[in-house]
């Protein structure tokens, strides 16, 4: 019996100790459910590890951590166990044998474990990954060429290779997984025209598979973001796949798309209610720094009283743990909130010493412009900002850079400008793009505006300098012959040395251009002449003429933008009903792709351009669609916010008196009221001036009204009643209501019976003085917002007399008398 025992114990270890099957070796490795056991077998079977055996195990440590939260993964301990050197020498060794895939996964499984970029095995399975390029299969090409991503090898010869073959394939690739991982790998090496296939196919496979993945779509976006394109078809339909996948809505991912949508330009009111009501929900959840500092970035902006409070109080209580790029997020978002809570700001700037040697340079510039702008008074904080500053403007010979450090050392509190910094700018000027110039021309006019050029040298010095950044802007303008290329730097160019000193250049160089201008193209082009507010026929003509031609090829809110371009210039192209008519058809087709609010401000568009389309306009004056807009105005900034409101308003007011036929109700008599109350309602001393020579020429004060509100609020500067024989008629014996200057609290309606009614052939007569912003630039044509106010109270009843600034201010009306005479030939002209 104890013979047959020891036989047995012997049987039993020489099976343990025997070295497992090739197969069967595969087979336990791919069943693992820990790294140890991983180990353990690598380590019973290093002398029979084929390259496939090898593979699998890099794969499987993976796959298991991929299992595992962030916080619960262990890659250290992985890349510190003594078999994963062995695996790793091993991989080495076998790198020549492997298959293509196999190569590619292994290199995937180590990058993701943490291995450094330099590592010698990351090394040799790129190298092995070259050589064989053209044989990889597409989904093997699309994961080599993240792992090239990953490695930051943005700019690689190696991924030009893969961006040509993925132009060669391009047709074939039917995977919409496939496709976003290849976009975002070569988006830094691609041509225009290559970016727009690429967006093409992928807007196809987006439409043709029913469930997309919400990383597919995010990797689309990071796309958009790489190539700074806001494609709206591409963007929207994005949008709604992360609508759909709710599930997959965290922290991360909410915060990731909202400084994906910022940094496009894009919005969307929906996925903002979404994310508000997810984070609102869970906002205890949110307890570390790095959550916590998402949290505030996402809901902070759009956040109701209460929980805007919640977040301050527990920002302040948590601001210790923050790092310097969490500081600076908060700093961000504060500024966004324009929140002026000292104690929060206070804690930041505590915390910001012993962060600041931590910034790069242009974090330094964002981190000087928050606290500018955020109004904090640490003057220590500051003195420590710009020597900084001093000591990176120094050391930098990027113009970007140098621009924008003097650009920030501006706006520092007691600031003055400097020979280095004079000499600096100068230096740099020739390699300037037109934003940087901008950016240095914008600091030396706020110099000059503060009377900070306390030395006569360094006056004199600025001012060739500004010499020479002006010349340095023509000849930019001058040599420009691609204008994507012109509008995309002038994106970035505005403030008074763009209106002053650039702005004529650049629409003599657009005209230059103007073949070049394309249903591509013609938004931006648009988006700049509304920047200018010029009034240049030649090129409204060429961007009418565009459109219409290619009117299927445009995003219907990319026709907003023309249209308002249109509307707000006040200027009827030669076709113009062919123009407004294409266009408001365009829309009318693809309202679904506006939210609520834009529908608002396409309506108040098209109303100042005198249009009405009825089904637009009985949408929008609909109990559901209004409850609807203001659950969308919960969740967008203040500003937006005020836009939409006055917009409403000033459609509902045009509806009412030009479409009485679509008996549209007018409900805004209580947010006049409001906004009334809330403005200043101060008499200028032109208004009083004007006033008493009114008084003069018409007998007495009580035959005129200053700063008279109309039915509907409207407000003109004066108003007088002359009979039918031109005598002004006195408001008091005609017992006609007057206001009260220092607070109108009266109800106005156009059917009001407190407006008494005049007495036959008398006449109403609405005396406006209209200043620079009724004009476009250099020019005598009134705006559209004028037009409107001027057709409106007509039909109110008014003959409208309006006094452009430049009559008025002329050598031709310096004189009492002068003017005297213009106002009694203006009153008492014969209609």
């Amino acid at each position: 019996m104890l013979c047959l025992r020891q036989v047995c114990l012997f049987t039993l270890r020489h099976c343990q100790a025997r070295t497992l099957s090739n197969d069967l070796l595969l087979s336990q490795i791919n069943s693992c459910t820990h790294e140890d056991e991983v180990f353990s077998l690598i380590g019973r079977n290093k002398a029979r590890l084929s390259e496939k055996h090898v593979g699998s195990a890099l794969n499987v440590l993976w796959q298991l951590q991929k299992k595992r939260p962030l916080p619960l993964r262990t890659s250290n301990y992985i890349k510190n166990h003594s078999q994963f050197l062995t695996l790793h020498i091993l991989a080495e060794n076998k790198v020549e044998h492997m298959e293509n895939e196999v190569v590619v996964d292994t290199l995937y499984s180590i990058l993701r474990l943490n291995v450094e970029d330099h590592d010698s095995l990351a090394g040799a399975l790129v190298t092995e990954a070259w050589k064989r390029l053209e044989r990889l299969s597409l989904p093997a090409l699309s994961k080599f060429a993240l792992c090239l991503y990953k490695q930051h090898m943005h700019f690689s010869p190696l991924i030009g290779k893969i961006a040509h073959i993925v132009d060669m394939k391009l047709d074939s690739i039917q995977d919409i997984r496939i496709l976003s991982v290849l976009m975002i790998s070569i988006s830094d090496v691609i041509s225009q025209s290559f970016r727009d296939r690429l967006l093409q196919k992928a807007e196809q496979l987006l439409g043709a598979e029913d469930e997309v993945r919400f990383n597919y779509a995010k990797r689309i976006a990071l796309f958009l973001q790489n190539v700074k394109l806001t494609y709206h078809p591409l963007l929207e339909k994005c949008n709604k796949i992360f609508l759909k996948s709710a599930c997959h809505l965290d922290i991360h991912n909410i915060s990731l798309i909202f400084g994906l949508y910022e940094q496009l330009g894009f919005d969307n009111a929906e996925f903002r209610l979404v994310a508000k009501q997810l984070l609102s929900e869970s906002i205890d959840d949110y307890n570390d720094p790095e959550t916590f500092t998402k949290l505030f970035f996402t809901l902070g902006p759009m956040a109701g009283p209460k929980v805007r409070e919640r977040l301050l109080v527990t920002a302040v209580s948590m601001a210790e743990g923050f790092s310097s790029h969490q500081v600076l997020v908060m700093l961000k978002t504060m500024q966004k909130m324009k929140c002026r809570n000292s104690h929060l700001l206070q804690k930041m700037v505590s915390i910001l010493h012993r962060h600041l040697d931590n910034y790069h340079v242009l974090q330094l510039v964002k981190l000087t412009q928050y606290l500018v702008l955020l109004r904090c008074h640490n003057l220590e904080l500051f003195d420590k900002l710009k020597k900084l500053l001093f000591g990176f403007l120094k050391s930098s010979v990027i113009p970007a850079d140098i621009a924008a450090i003097i650009r920030v050392m501006a706006m520092l509190p007691s600031s003055q400008v400097e020979e280095i910094i004079i000499n600096k700018a100068t230096a740099v000027l020739p390699q300037c793009r037109l934003p940087h110039l901008n950016c240095i021309a914008t600091a030396l006019v706020k110099w000059n505006h503060y009377e900070q050029l306390h030395w006569q040298n360094t006056s004199e010095l600025c001012a060739k300098l500004l010499q020479k950044l002006n010349d340095c802007g023509f000849q930019r303008l001058q040599k420009a012959n691609n204008l994507d290329l012109l509008l995309e730097e002038l994106t970035y160019v505005n403030g008074e040395w763009f209106e002053e000193v650039l702005c004529e250049e650049t629409m003599a160089t657009c005209q230059r251009l103007i073949d070049q201008v394309t249903w591509a193209n013609v938004l931006q082009f648009s988006f700049l002449l509304i920047k200018t507010n010029r009034r240049c026929v030649l090129l409204l003509d060429r961007i009418a003429s565009v459109t219409v031609q290619n009117i299927d090829k445009i995003h219907p809110f990319e026709i907003y933008f023309i249209l308002y371009l249109f509307s707000i210039l006040n200027y009827d192209p030669p076709a113009n009903e062919e123009f407004f008519e294409n266009c408001i058809q365009h829309l009318i087709s693809n309202l679904s792709c506006f939210e609520t609010h834009h529908l608002v401000l396409l309506g108040h568009v098209l109303a100042v351009a005198g249009y009405f389309p009825p089904i637009l306009i009985k949408m929008i004056f609909n109990v559901s669609f209004l409850s609807k807009l203001d659950t969308q105005l919960e969740v967008l900034s203040d500003t937006s916010k005020q836009k939409v409101h006055s917009c409403l308003m000033k459609l509902n007011r045009a509806v009412c008196l030009e479409c009485p036929e679509l008996h549209i109700p007018w409900f805004h008599e209580r947010y006049c009221q409001h906004v009334l109350f809330k403005g200043s309602r101060r008499i200028n001393s032109l208004r009083q001036h004007v006033h008493r020579m009114l008084a003069e020429i018409l007998g007495g004060s009580h035959y005129t009204r200053i700063s008279v509100l109309t039915p509907y609020y409207y407000e003109i500067d004066f108003e007088c009643i002359l009979d039918k024989n031109k005598r002004p008629l006195s408001y008091m014996a005609q017992n006609i209501l007057l206001d009260d200057l220092e607070g109108i609290h009266l109800r106005y309606d156009i059917k009001d019976a407190r407006r008494k009614a005049l007495p036959p052939g008398a006449q109403r007569i609405a005396l406006e003085f209209l200043d620079p912003k009724a004009f476009s630039k250099d020019s005598c044509h009134m705006k559209g917002e004028s037009a409107v106010k001027k057709r409106h109270l007509e039909m109110l009843g008014y003959r409208v007399i309006q006094i452009p600034h430049f009559e008025w201010n002329s050598m031709v009306l310096s004189t009492k008398d002068a003017q005297l005479e213009y106002l009694k030939k203006h009153l008492y002209e014969t209609q």
